[in-house]
C-alpha cells in the first residue's frame, strides 16, 4: 500500500474544520451526531488492520445461486485457495457448484438440506474466510456467526439492512479480530481504479462533488423463479429509499477517502419518487414468479436520490431506480477544482488537458489520456481478469485482491467500517423519506478512529 500524498495546507485546513466541527454543530443542531457507543475493553480498531499471514486460504461459501456459483468458480481458480465447503439450501445448486470447483482441482464438502447447514459447516469445516452470497436479510447473520467461529467474512452487497445489524457487525469484527468486508465489486473495475489513480495523483484537484448511482432496469426479475427477484421484489414493494446504494457510492466514497483521515459521512437527505412502474409491469405479465406481485401495494419510488454532505462540506447525489426503462448507468462522477472524471459513457474534463474549454474529452481523446494514468494493478491483472469474466472482470480481481491480502498479511481494500457507512444510505434514506426529506446524520462506526485511518492507497 501506497499512502495518498495531500499539501500541508490542505491538511492544515482538514484538521481546522474538524476542530470547529463542534461549534458549527452546536449552532446547527442536525449536523451534531448522537454520542459514540464506547469500543469495548480489549478490542482493536480495525481501519488498518492486518491479519496473520495465510499460506493457504480454506475457502468456503454461503449460497451458490445467481452470485455465489461465479464466486465459488473463480475462487477455485485462485492459487492459494483451498476451497474446502460449500454449502446452499438447495441440494442440487450445490452440487453444482461442487462439481465447477471439483474441475480446479478442490474437494468440497457439501452442506445442504436445511436451513441451518450453513451453521454446520462452519462447525465442522473451520474455514479461514466465509463468502456469503445469500438474500439481504441474511448477509449480517451469516458474517457475525463467521467471525464468531474463527473466520473473515466477506459477502455481498449491502453488508446489512439496518443500522444495529451494522454496528453488530463493527462490534464482532472488533471484538474477534477478523475481517468483514463488504464486497463492492465495482471498485475494481478499470474506469474506477483508474479515477482513484488520477485523483490521488492530484490531476482534478481538490475533491468538491460526486455523483453516483444504480439505474439498471431489473423489472424482469420478477419473472426469474426462485432467484433474486423473488425475495428482492419483496423488499422494493415494503421500503422506500435506496435500497441499494454501494455500486455507485463504493467508489466515489473511496475516491473522496471518506471515512478515512481525509474526511467522513455526515448527514443525508432522502426524497423518492411515485410508486408506479413495478405495478404497472405485474399487472401486465403473464410470467410472474409469485402471482401476488399483481396484488402488492408497492410502496418504493421508481427513482430515489439522496444527497449526502460530508464532514468538510464536500457533497454526493446517490440515485437509485431498477423500475425505470431506461440506459443502464452508475454516473461515476468525481468533480475537483481543476476538473471533471465522469463515466457512462467516459469522459474527462481537466483544465488546461484535452480538447478545449467546456469540452469533453471522450473516446481516443479518454483513452489516450487513460493510457498516461492507467491503474497499477489494472495493468498487472487487468488481462487475465477480464479473461476470467465477472462484470468485466471486476469480480475476479476483487477476488484475487481478497485473497492476495490474505495471503500477505496485508489490510484489505475496503474496510469493515467502510462496508457499513456505504450501506447506512438504505435505512437513513429510508427515514429521511418517510420524513418528507429531513437530514439523518450518519453514526461514526469508527468511532472517531477514521481520523488516524490511511486513505486507499495506489495498490502495485
Amino acid at each position: 500500500m501506497h499512502p495518498a500524498k495531500f499539501t500541508s495546507d490542505s491538511i492544515r485546513s482538514r484538521r481546522y474544520f474538524l476542530r470547529t466541527l463542534g461549534t458549527v454543530a452546536a449552532t446547527f443542531p442536525f449536523m451534531a451526531r448522537a454520542a459514540l457507543p464506547s469500543r469495548a475493553a480489549g478490542v482493536r480498531y480495525m481501519g488498518d488492520f492486518t491479519a496473520p499471514k495465510l499460506e493457504k486460504v480454506k475457502v468456503a461459501i454461503i449460497g451458490v445461486g445467481a452470485r455465489g456459483s461465479g464466486h465459488a468458480s473463480q475462487l477455485a481458480a485462485i492459487d492459494g485457495v483451498d476451497f474446502v465447503a460449500i454449502c446452499d439450501l438447495h441440494e442440487d445448486r450445490a452440487q453444482r457448484a461442487a462439481g465447477e470447483v471439483t474441475k480446479k482441482g478442490h474437494k468440497p464438502k457439501i452442506f445442504s438440506g436445511g436451513e441451518d447447514a450453513w451453521r454446520k459447516m462452519l462447525v465442522e469445516i473451520k474455514p479461514d474466510a466465509v463468502f456469503i452470497a445469500t438474500p439481504w436479510p441474511l448477509h449480517a447473520t451469516m458474517c457475525i456467526a463467521a467471525m464468531r467461529a474463527g473466520a473473515h467474512a466477506f459477502c455481498e452487497v449491502p453488508i446489512a439492512l439496518t443500522l444495529k445489524e451494522m454496528w453488530d457487525i463493527v462490534d464482532t469484527s472488533e471484538a474477534t479480530g477478523r475481517h468483514c468486508m463488504m464486497m463492492e465489486n465495482v471498485n475494481y473495475g478499470r474506469e474506477e481504479l483508474l479515477y482513484l489513480n488520477m485523483v490521488r495523483q492530484g490531476v482534478i484537484g481538490e475533491l468538491l462533488h460526486g455523483e453516483a448511482s444504480y439505474i439498471h432496469e431489473l423489472r424482469s426479475q420478477m419473472e426469474n423463479g426462485d432467484s433474486t427477484g423473488s425475495w428482492r421484489t419483496i423488499q422494493y414493494a415494503r421500503r422506500n429509499g435506496n435500497l441499494y446504494p454501494t455500486h455507485g457510492l463504493g467508489p466515489v466514497a473511496q475516491y473522496m477517502s471518506l471515512a478515512r483521515t481525509e474526511d467522513t459521512f455526515g448527514r443525508l437527505v432522502s426524497f423518492s419518487s411515485p410508486a408506479k412502474g413495478r405495478a404497472l409491469y405485474a399487472n401486465k405479465s403473464t410470467k410472474l414468479t409469485n402471482p401476488e406481485f399483481k396484488t402488492l401495494d408497492y410502496q418504493g419510488g421508481d427513482i430515489n436520490t439522496s444527497i449526502i454532505k460530508t464532514a468538510l462540506g464536500r457533497t454526493i447525489m446517490v440515485q437509485w431506480d431498477e423500475t425505470s426503462p431506461r440506459p443502464y448507468s452508475r454516473l461515476n462522477l468525481i468533480q475537483g477544482t481543476k476538473g471533471t472524471l465522469a463515466g457512462f459513457p467516459n469522459r474527462i474534463a481537466i483544465e488546461g488537458i484535452g480538447t478545449g474549454h467546456h469540452q469533453w474529452a471522450e473516446n481516443a481523446a479518454w483513452e489516450e489520456i487513460a493510457a498516461k494514468y492507467e491503474h497499477p494493478l489494472f495493468k498487472r491483472m487487468g488481462e487475465i481478469s477480464q479473461k476470467m469474466g465477472g462484470h468485466g472482470g471486476m469480480d475476479f480481481l476483487m477476488l484475487f485482491r481478497i485473497i492476495e491480502c490474505l495471503r500477505q498479511g496485508e489490510p484489505l481494500d475496503q474496510n469493515v467500517y467502510e462496508g457499513c457507512f456505504w450501506s447506512a444510505v438504505g435505512p437513513l434514506s429510508e427515514k429521511s423519506v418517510s420524513e418528507d426529506g429531513m437530514p439523518q446524520a450518519f453514526p461514526d462506526f469508527t468511532r472517531g478512529g477514521w481520523k488516524d485511518t490511511q486513505p486507499l492507497g495506489i495498490i502495485g
